[in-house]
């Protein structure tokens, strides 16, 4: 079994942690620390609307630890785990119940890139590949399609239909390409525009082998966006991850002769995979 665990987290079938965003806006967390990296970890607290004490008290949500000292440090963190929190400890990733990623900030579009305390300096370098390619103004993006909201659903009543609408709109080249610095703008555009989701459609994806790296560009685009996942039983968990989460899975020995409303794709799999 431990064999089989460490081969499944090889090929993805596991997250090492689990990502969400906390809100903490007005919330206390614990800081116990002095230094440079208490003093960044207070600037993280304060941005998301955080109040800082420096010791456990009632109503307490998260805890942080930024002292030199490991037994100090331990010490530190079991109190505070012992009082119920979930504790960050500075540069110890093996005392931490949770990570703090590196963050780009888009407002109020938030990306969180962690390692699991694997290597900060890593999460740092693709943090700042993606701050390149991302607009200035995508969250103003993320704002205009928030006050349409109610826009979209007049026009798409079906919440498929309406996803997939948006889905469209935020492909590459369309209409609110998300890397199109001016996409906020064009929103009451789109929605003033003739453009239709697509009814139905069905693509095939060769898989070459079991393993989710050698999925290809295309492949891992088309399975973040497919309504409906049609697979025979041997296709691996893996593959299955790449898939979105709430994508309907369908157990077949042959893609349908009559595909869904939506994106539906047949994932081909070899014998010999």
């Amino acid at each position: 079994m431990p064999d089989q665990v460490r081969h499944d987290e090889k090929k993805g079938k596991f997250m090492h942690q689990l990502p969400i965003f906390l809100n903490l806006t007005g919330r206390t967390a614990v800081l116990v620390g002095e230094g440079e990296a208490a003093a960044a970890k207070a600037r993280l607290i304060e941005r998301a609307g955080g109040r800082i004490v420096p010791a456990w008290e009632p109503g307490a949500t998260i805890a942080f630890v930024a002292l030199d000292d490991q037994t100090a440090a331990r010490a530190a963190a079991d109190q505070l785990r012992a009082r119920g929190l979930l504790v960050n400890v500075v540069d110890r990733p093996e005392l931490c119940d949770f990570t703090t990623p590196a963050i780009v900030d888009r407002a109020p579009v938030t990306i969180a890139i962690g390692t699991g305390g694997a290597s900060a300096g890593l999460a740092k370098a693709v943090r700042q590949r993606i701050e390149s390619l991302l607009p200035a103004r995508l969250g103003a993006l993320a704002t205009a399609l928030h006050a349409a909201r109610d826009a979209m659903k007049a026009r798409w009543p079906a919440a498929a239909d309406r996803r997939r609408a948006i889905d469209a709109a935020l492909a590459s080249g369309g209409a609110l390409d998300p890397l199109d610095d001016r996409a906020g703008d064009k929103v009451s555009v789109w929605l003033a525009s003739d453009a239709a989701p697509q009814a139905s459609r069905l693509e095939t994806i060769h898989l070459t082998s079991a393993d989710p790296d050698d999925l290809t560009l295309r492949a891992a685009r088309l399975l973040g966006e497919a309504d409906h996942i049609f697979h025979p039983a041997t296709v691996p968990p893996a593959i299955l991850t790449r898939a979105r989460a709430d994508a309907v899975r369908h157990v077949v020995d042959a893609p349908p002769p009559d595909a869904p409303t939506g994106l539906s794709l047949w994932l081909d799999m070899p014998q010999d995979c």
